[in-house]
């Protein structure tokens, strides 16, 4: 098998099937498979890929959750159940050209020192203003506070080698940030620009809301230096708290300013404990992470599938 490309899917009804056909034609004749992983769809999703399976058994494998997981654990179902010399994820909404495959392919045929070929969006036209300065402003947060380089706007939308891919499955952490992930494994990358294009059908279920909880879970997942900014945000709260005095002090010696003791308490006991509610959600959140971790519970439960064996794929 040439290329394995994984696919996953969250209410892509109206846009599987025209997936299909474009990625059949731009394909041709090579050797490859296709995972789509229904991530707990609400629509027709599933229905539509039943009717690809049954049209195209030799190409077409269907996971399907039993319930939504997230994108992170569909891109892990499809690295453990691929079986391509190459493998290369996708989003399902046609915002991915997959005439980029080619090029993506042909490079890595033609450039043996390089292990993966990571797309780059050359303009967000899809995007509202706000959300590209907010993304920007997160990898320019990352590269500064972790020990890894994300390139700014690089993609999930990536080809790579199996011993990428046996890299990234290897790595046991439940609270995955595949950006991060695929940085931290190192090998040698070429980046590739690429225009996103409009979505096909239907809305994205990846919004602003969605966007920061990412985020965030990546900061986490990479850096450690949230918690030593407490440190920091201590001591600017001791020094504060001496200017604050001092400052109090010369108003009331030189121009005869009145201030109870009451209101100067009041400002006190709010300032740190506003510093201090500060503290304990950046421990909260590390808490909630190893919670999340301790358990290792299965990052997906496979209800039904469609092209694979007997064997179970977990």
């Amino acid at each position: 098998m040439k290329l394995s490309i994984i696919i996953p899917c969250k209410n892509e009804e109206g846009n599987v099937s025209n997936l299909y056909e474009v990625i059949s034609k731009v394909l041709g004749k090579k050797k490859y498979e296709i995972i789509f992983i229904d991530d707990g769809s609400k629509d027709n999703t599933l229905n539509e890929l039943k009717k690809l399976y049954e049209k195209d058994m030799q190409h077409i494998k269907v996971l399907s959750f039993s319930r939504n997981f997230m994108k992170e654990a569909a891109i892990i179902a499809g690295l453990e159940a691929s079986s391509g010399e190459y493998t290369c994820i996708i989003d399902g909404d046609l915002q991915q050209n997959p005439k980029y495959l080619i090029d993506m392919m042909d490079f890595l045929d033609d450039n043996s020192e390089y292990d993966e070929v990571a797309m780059v969006m050359s303009k967000r036209t899809a995007e509202s203003k706000f959300m590209s300065f907010c993304k920007n402003m997160f990898y320019k947060t990352m590269n500064k506070l972790c020990e890894i380089n994300l390139e700014n706007a690089a993609s999930d939308f990536r080809m790579f080698r199996k011993n990428v891919k046996e890299a990234l499955i290897s790595l046991s952490e439940r609270n995955r940030f595949s950006k991060g992930l695929f940085s931290w494994i190192g090998f040698n990358i070429k980046y590739m620009p690429y225009d996103v294009e409009p979505r096909n059908s239907g809305n994205s279920s990846f919004g602003f809301k969605a966007s920061l909880n990412y985020a965030i879970n990546g900061i986490i997942a990479f850096s450690d230096k949230p918690l030593k900014l407490g440190i920091s945000l201590g001591i600017l709260s001791v020094i504060s708290s001496f200017i604050y005095l001092i400052t109090i002090i010369v108003l009331m010696l030189c121009s005869g300013f009145e201030m109870t003791a009451v209101h100067a308490l009041i400002i006190l006991i709010l300032f740190l404990f506003g510093i201090l509610f500060i503290l304990l959600g950046i421990i909260g959140k590390y808490l909630g992470t190893i919670n999340y971790e301790v358990r290792k519970r299965p990052l997906y439960i496979v209800r039904e599938k469609l092209g694979f064996d007997n064997e179970t794929i977990l």
